[in-house]
């Protein structure tokens, strides 16, 4: 049994989405979005640091899988992504949490099958996967997504170590 924590970072809103995968089936434990409130930055990065450190508190995560920076609509937005990116990993990697990086288009290929699926799609594909009862928000969605995509990659790598080991041994 792995739990898996997925962050979907963001200095007004951060997603949370937490699974277990156990035998290649996984289930949603708990999943929300982390409002910040105020306009000083250091005060939302603080926010999401600390609700995240709560929540570790509260489960024993396995891995961390947080989507990584791939495009900003200017550098002051990149920047902020990176800090909210940053305060969640200090949050959460403590206890030398293994913390794994997916790109946006990686995490849509691996849960929809299109690297260029809609957030729509996304949430209704995250319920179905989940069997959720209700869809959930866009960023709580997106970060069940990347725990999705952990779960998926590592099963895929799994699969591809044991089939060269079989490999090398028929040659």
């Amino acid at each position: 049994m792995t739990i898996i924590i997925g962050i979907d970072p963001g200095s007004r809103l951060t997603g949370y989405g937490i699974i277990n995968d156990h035998k290649g089936v996984q289930c949603a434990i708990d999943f929300g979005v982390i409002r910040t409130k105020g306009d000083a930055l250091s005060q939302r990065l603080y926010s999401i640091h600390q609700q995240l450190l709560s929540l570790s508190q509260q489960h024993d995560f396995d891995v961390l899988a947080i989507e990584s920076i791939f495009f900003a609509k200017n550098a002051q937005s990149a920047l902020k992504l990176g800090q909210a990116r940053g305060a969640a990993i200090a949050a959460l990697v403590h206890n030398d949490l293994p913390c794994f990086e997916y790109s946006p288009r990686q995490v849509k290929q691996s849960v929809v099958g299109f690297g260029g699926a809609t957030k729509v799609q996304m949430q209704h594909m995250v319920r179905s996967l989940l069997k959720l009862q209700q869809t959930p928000p866009p960023d709580a969605a997106d970060a069940l997504a990347i725990a999705l995509c952990h779960c998926h990659q590592q099963r895929l790598t799994h699969t591809l170590k044991r089939s060269q080991i079989t490999a090398g041994d028929g040659a």
